[in-house]
């Protein structure tokens, strides 16, 4: 917006240069972006901040200029001749929305002539922005520069034969021309002003075309209403259209100004035209406003502020916003007019102490106090450490934490599954997420089924993320997750050889990250578990703890999910990964003593697992025994129907003292023995 220097100076004296009065303004917080000169007079550019509206008014500008120079301002006076009518013969004003419109006046005056305003007030308004119409519009806009209070003037004899104004919400869909003639579609949360049988005015915003004044205009009658700030800035906003008046009410107008800005019109208008205007005002205001009080403590003034103001210092900066200010035992009372809305706590009034103060004149200091080092506590360090130990293979993903609720039968989860349970979403963003995830599977099932359809294979995704389960009270738990899928090979180099992208592949992954982590005592057993194939799942146990699964995905869930390639998943809780990391540092000396390999090869029914196997072989009572790896496994032409060949290499070693053979053998026998009397193997 631009301020004419020469129109500002008609409410309050001003001395100082352009120049001078910009850089003032700018250190009192209201920011003058430019100075463009203009013949004799100065155009200052204001850049303020959204909650400085009331400076768009050229008043409540000169007050401010008023504030930091010590002139007295001066607020034009209204004189109107009026005709003896009663304007409660010619109008009545009915508001259904109070909390929308909290008052509503309006002055009829008759028998105007519809011409050019005079060049003095074509050049206010062209200097700050705004297009010359007709004298009466350009009266409108006039004040409304001035005073902040945005006007509208109807056709008088344009309106409904009941002569009446009724402020309502819009039907939804209701149809209106506004001024610029455009037909606007409106919904049942816009404002609009009617004559009690069409609209004639979006409220705060624009008005109708059909009540818009003319040439033939004899009659006018004079709007100067409040409405709601939050209601004008969401109809502008979804109407796509802002106006000089919308602009103002969205930032809050004077519900007090509304008497004086209708006023100060009509003598202006009377002054132009010699129209005769009907005695009294209609105004419709059900709950006339008080005006807030706000106590201010010169020790909290000091102690926001960093200064060390006397409390008569602070009372001299509040004396020159001109408002009402009583003492009491705790500082001061004052009363904030109504054309101040940024004003509402102690804070707000504080700040004004500081511009008048001079915020350069606050001295600067450092921050005090007990700091603290910043950086990663023990708990992020291992997330950290699982992304980048899963991202040497895989790639990282990042689904929502929303998923739709059919996800879980395309997993094909009994009805009594725990992963069933679910938090449901109150207002959800669509069908698709309905729900927050349980599980981390069907994100990561979509992220390789999207990329399948896009031609894109040999996939292998990593996610770490929160799943959230249902407590009977408060929020739900919220628990995280490593989940994995891979499906399709491996890249092939001159380094490596394809490899298929299996269970095998994924457990070899798993595994090298529990070493990397130091977990020990780590074992995979066979189970069941519905989105996974039923003879191609393991559940990972540590410390004989479950604390995740692994396994090939069942064909059916695959199909569920438009997945035609085999694919493997695991998932795995990740405070209990934490919780092994953490409770162990396996460090030991280098032994100074050789260690001794020795093969065994066993028979066992084809239904015992070669875990099972291990954990016989592992409860063996040695110190000897350090490492066990089953490095084949066989059934064929060689081995009896019913059975199969698992060869264990065993590794011994002592840190005491070179082993002998009759140590080893002795440690083998038991193993075999053990074998035998608990799982019916036989040497091979």
């Amino acid at each position: 917006m631009g301020v004419s220097i020469n129109w500002l100076k008609k409410y309050v004296d001003i001395d100082w240069e352009a120049e001078l009065l910009a850089h003032k303004l700018t250190m009192a917080g209201v920011a003058i972006e430019g100075i463009e000169k203009d013949g004799e007079d100065s155009i200052l550019e204001l850049d303020l901040t959204p909650n400085r509206g009331d400076c768009l008014g050229m008043i409540n500008l000169a007050r401010e200029v008023s504030a930091l120079n010590g002139n007295e301002i001066r607020i034009p006076e209204t004189s109107i001749k009026e005709n003896g009518e009663d304007i409660n013969d010619y109008l009545s004003i009915d508001i259904d929305s109070p909390e929308l419109c909290p008052r509503y006046a309006a002055r009829l005056i008759k028998n105007v002539k519809i011409e050019s305003s005079p060049q003095w007030m074509q050049e206010a308004l062209i200097r700050s922005g705004v297009r010359p119409i007709n004298n009466i519009v350009d009266v409108t806009n006039y004040v409304m520069l001035e005073s902040n209070q945005p006007l509208h003037a109807f056709d008088y004899d344009l309106l409904g034969a009941e002569k009446q104004i009724v402020v309502r919400t819009a039907m939804d869909g209701e149809k209106f021309t506004t001024l610029d003639e455009v037909e606007r579609t409106l919904d049942d949360e816009m404002l609009m002003i009617t004559d009690g049988e069409r609209a004639i005015a979006l409220a705060g915003v624009m008005g109708g075309l059909n009540t818009e004044i003319n040439d033939n205009t004899v009659n006018i009658l004079l709007e100067s209403a409040n409405f709601l700030a939050a209601n004008i800035r969401k109809t502008s906003r979804k109407l796509g259209l802002r106006s000089d008046a919308s602009v103002r009410f969205e930032k809050g107008a004077d519900i007090d100004g509304v008497i004086y800005a209708v006023n100060r019109a009509s003598s202006l208008i009377q002054d132009l035209t010699g129209a005769e205007v009907v005695s009294g005002i209609c105004d419709a205001y059900p709950q006339p406003q008080k005006l807030r009080r706000i106590q201010v403590r010169p020790g909290r003034v000091n102690y926001l502020l960093g200064t060390d103001l006397s409390a008569a210092e602070i009372r001299k900066h509040l004396a020159q916003l001109k408002f009402n200010i009583e003492e009491n035992e705790g500082g001061f009372l004052l009363d904030i007019p109504n054309y101040r809305p940024d004003i509402e706590i102690e804070a707000d009034l504080i700040e004004e102490v500081a511009r008048y103060y001079g915020y350069d004149n606050i001295p600067a200091a450092l921050p005090c106090g007990d700091t603290s080092r910043g950086g990663l506590d023990t708990y992020q360090k291992f997330r950290n450490l699982l992304t980048n130990n899963m991202a040497r293979t895989l790639n990282e993903v990042i689904n929502y934490s929303f998923i739709n609720p059919q996800f879980l039968d395309m997993l094909l989860l009994p009805e009594d599954s725990q992963i069933r349970k679910v938090v449901k979403v109150a207002n959800p963003l669509s069908q698709e997420q309905g729900v927050m995830r349980t599980i981390l599977l069907p994100g990561l099932l979509e992220n390789i089924s999207r990329n399948l359809a896009r031609k894109n294979k040999n996939l292998a995704f990593f996610e770490l993320g929160s799943v959230f389960c249902p407590r009977d009270e408060g929020l739900p738990e919220e628990r995280l997750k490593l989940g994995a899928v891979v499906c399709g090979s491996s890249e092939e180099n001159w380094l490596k050889k394809k490899m298929d992208m299996d269970f095998f592949f994924l457990k070899g992954i798993l595994e090298k990250m529990l070493k990397e982590l130091e977990i020990q005592d780590c074992r995979f057993q066979a189970g069941q578990n519905a989105p996974f194939h039923p003879g191609r799942t393991a559940l990972l146990l540590c410390d004989g703890i479950e604390i995740g699964i692994l396994g090939e995905i069942h064909p059916l869930v695959l199909q569920n999910f438009d997945i035609k390639e085999r694919t493997c998943a695991f998932e795995l809780d990740v405070e209990s990964l934490f919780k092994l990391a953490g409770s162990k540092n396996m460090k030991k000396e280098i032994a100074k003593y050789p260690a001794v390999e020795r093969d065994i090869a066993i028979l066992l029914e084809e239904g015992i697992s070669s875990a099972q196997a291990l954990s016989v072989i592992e409860e063996t009572e040695t110190d000897l025994l350090q490492d066990i790896i089953v490095f084949d496994i066989y059934s064929g032409k060689q081995v009896p129907a019913g059975y199969k060949s698992i060869a264990f290499r065993l590794i011994l070693q002592s840190r005491e003292r070179t082993l002998t053979e009759n140590d080893v053998n002795t440690v083998v026998q038991e193993i075999l023995e053990r074998l035998e009397n608990k799982l019916g193997a036989s040497l091979r």
